[in-house]
């Protein structure tokens, strides 16, 4: 698999997405939040899972935009701010309610251990591709040349800084979240260690 198989969606919706995702996200969590796509588009493409694409591009543009300045919530975890955002962003380009709380779920699970496959295909495979963009795990299943040829349209600039910097803070502040059990488990340091930064 190269660069080049892995599909876009081209709808108004998804660049509606790319758009916000683009106007609140710092350089490196923008690039995270593509690669977040892009990872998980190949690992479907590898392993024969299918998914709905617009659903998943959607959901990977506003995974994180719970932890931006403008939609961080000092009440619930990023997770559940970004789900929220998501859910209003998709009332507003005519989704249905169902489809609106579907990004919803995609985005709160992908910080889930696990989201079962059978049930639901898209949280699976961005909790899947979040955990290697940002802890390496897993990055192996991914093809070498494919890797290079992601990281070099879509560096990571200072995604390991910056992003250990966010989920401590909201660990800090929510110390009931699963970031906070998240940096009391040492994600910090699996961070570090990422081998997509070697």
């Amino acid at each position: 698999m190269r660069y080049d198989d892995i599909v876009i969606p081209d709808t108004p919706v998804c660049w509606g997405a790319l758009e916000v995702a683009t106007r609140y996200h710092s350089p490196s969590l923008l690039n995270n939040s593509v690669r977040a796509y892009l990872w998980a588009a190949a690992y479907a493409g590898l392993h024969g899972i299918a998914f709905d694409l617009e659903l998943l591009y959607v959901s990977s543009m506003l995974h994180d935009i719970g932890l931006t300045a403008e939609f961080d919530s000092h009440t619930v975890p990023f997770e559940e701010a970004g789900g929220h955002v998501a859910w209003a962003f998709a009332a507003g380009a005519g989704w249905p309610v169902e489809r609106r709380t579907r990004a919803a779920e995609v985005i709160i699970r992908h910080m889930w251990d696990e989201v079962p496959l059978a049930e639901d295909p898209e949280g699976h495979l961005l909790e899947l591709s979040t955990g290697m963009d940002i802890s390496g795990r897993r990055t192996d299943e991914i093809p070498a040349e494919l890797r290079q040829e992601v990281l070099a349209r879509h560096p990571r600039l200072e995604i390991a800084k910056e992003f250990a910097a966010c989920v401590t803070d909201q660990g800090t502040r929510k110390p009931s979240s699963l970031a906070g059990g998240f940096v009391r488990a040492g994600l910090i340091d699996r961070i570090a260690r990422n081998p997509l930064d070697d």
